[in-house]
Order: C-alpha cells, then sequence, then structure tokens
C-alpha cells in the first residue's frame, strides 16, 4: 500500500467574456476496489454552487451554471489516496466491457493486429489467464506505437490512432481495448493520475477472477500502487474529467493543466 497525495489542476482561459457556462466535472478520484480517498479539497473559479451526484459507472460527478460574464474557468482537486493493487476488492462482472464502444471499433489496421495477438496468445500455455493473454496484447500495442504528443486529439478512434501509429496514452489505450475486446477479453478505460506525470493518464483494466487488474499500455507494465484512479468507463468519451457549454462572440480558449502525485509516509 501507498499514501499518495495528489494536487490536479486545470486552467481555462476565454479571449473574451462568456456567460450562460454549464460544465460538468468528474476529477474527483473516489474511493473503491482499489483505493481509499480522503480529505478532498475542490476550489473553483468563479465560485458557484455545485451539485454533486454518482453516474453509473461510479464516478463523482459535478455539475454547475456560471450565468455571470467571466474570462477564466478553473478548478483543482486536493486529496489523499491510499492505494493497495494487493487487495483489490472484488466487482459484478458487466458484460459491455467485451463489446465495441464509440472509440474503439475496429478497422483494418487494428484488424491485422488482433490477428498478430491471437497467433501470440495461441502459444500461451493452456492454464494461461486473461492477465497473461492481456500482457501480449499490451506488449504489441506498446511496439507498434511511437509516443507523438499533439498527433491526436480528445475525438481521435483507436483505428484513426492505430493507422497511424503514434498517439499518446488514451490512444495506447484505445488500441489495447480493441484489440483486448475481440480476443474475448472484458476491458475498461481508466483515466487517472500517475506518480511523475505531471498530466492525467489513461491505461486499462482486464476483468479476471472476479477484479479488475490495471496494464499500462503506455510503459508496457501492470499497473502498481504509483497509479490513482479517477474513474472508468467503456472508452474515454465515459471518462472525460471537464465538459461544458457556454454562450459567447468568437471566443478562443487556451488550456493549461498540471497535476502532482507523491507518496507520503503513511
Amino acid at each position: 500500500m501507498k499514501k499518495l497525495v495528489f494536487d490536479y489542476e486545470m486552467k481555462l482561459s476565454f479571449s473574451s467574456p462568456v456567460t450562460d457556462h454549464r460544465f460538468q466535472l468528474r476529477c474527483i478520484p473516489a474511493t473503491g476496489p482499489r483505493q481509499q480517498v480522503i480529505d478532498v479539497v475542490v476550489k473553483l473559479e468563479p465560485e458557484t454552487e455545485l451539485e454533486t451526484t454518482i453516474d453509473s459507472f461510479d464516478s463523482v460527478v459535478m455539475t454547475g451554471f456560471i450565468p455571470e460574464p467571466h474570462t477564466v474557468f478553473n478548478y483543482s482537486v486536493t486529496g489523499i489516496a491510499f492505494v493497495d493493487n494487493a487487495h483489490i476488492k472484488s466487482e459484478i462482472y458487466k458484460p459491455l466491457y467485451r463489446f465495441n464502444s464509440a472509440l474503439t471499433v475496429p478497422g483494418p489496421a487494428i484488424g491485422k493486429l488482433i490477428d498478430i495477438c491471437k497467433a501470440r496468445i495461441g502459444t500461451l500455455p493452456s492454464d494461461s489467464t486473461p492477465i497473461d493473454q492481456a500482457k501480449v496484447v499490451m506488449d504489441e500495442v506498446y511496439r507498434a506505437f511511437v509516443y507523438t504528443p499533439a498527433s491526436t486529439t480528445i475525438r481521435t478512434t483507436a483505428e484513426e490512432a492505430f493507422a497511424q501509429r503514434k498517439g499518446v496514452c488514451q490512444d495506447y489505450a484505445h488500441v489495447m481495448l480493441a484489440v483486448c475486446r475481440h480476443v474475448g477479453l472484458a476491458a475498461r478505460y481508466i483515466a487517472g493520475l500517475l506518480c511523475g506525470e505531471g498530466a492525467t493518464h489513461a491505461w486499462v483494466e482486464v476483468y479476471y477472477d472476479g477484479r479488475w487488474i490495471g496494464l499500462d499500455p503506455t510503459h508496457n507494465r501492470m499497473v502498481d500502487d504509483n497509479y490513482i484512479t479517477i474513474a472508468h468507463g467503456r472508452d474515454y468519451r465515459d471518462c472525460m474529467l471537464d465538459i461544458g457549454i457556454f454562450s459567447g462572440c468568437d471566443v478562443r480558449q487556451s488550456q493549461w493543466v498540471n497535476a502532482s502525485v507523491h507518496e507520503r509516509d503513511a
């Protein structure tokens, strides 16, 4: 187990004042099967009342409305997470993670990768576990990609990213999800934080023996106690940390994000 102190901050600047700003945030790590979260503090600028609910994926969702003109929208979330991958609690199996989602539908490029992975998995011992099989997929995705910031967007599909063989952690995760689901594995997308990253991170969890086990295709390694989960879902669209709409005239946006995670003695 590790005691991790986290600090996540997002600053959004508008080129001219906006009004009637409605937003939804999924930026709070929640207590779950592999972590306990305490001492969470959320700060918002401009200050406004927040409504907090839990969505169907067990994510903490905060919604708000800012009617007055403003040129910045900032939020920060701090807290402490006790992460323990050695004692992950069981969860009910959900079949939806066996099927394609909007951003993970395979095309010709991923189809070839699926065939490669099926062939490698076929050489594993007969008693291989879903995690053994997922490691094969993770390794193939890692070796096929070149990590390239700004080469994709949040709307890029797994097929589009893999066709160009470059992307960021979101793309690695989407491609791995696409393959896992077509070799018979239940897999879900994770948005979270990682020690030393400086920004949010994405990885994959595969269902095995009643528990969700994390694998990080961007680094080709198993998820350990240095990872904090914020949200999970079928793909990125279920885990967007912030989304909103507003009124304004010819408004341009610029965003700054910073994440800090470090271990503290228990």
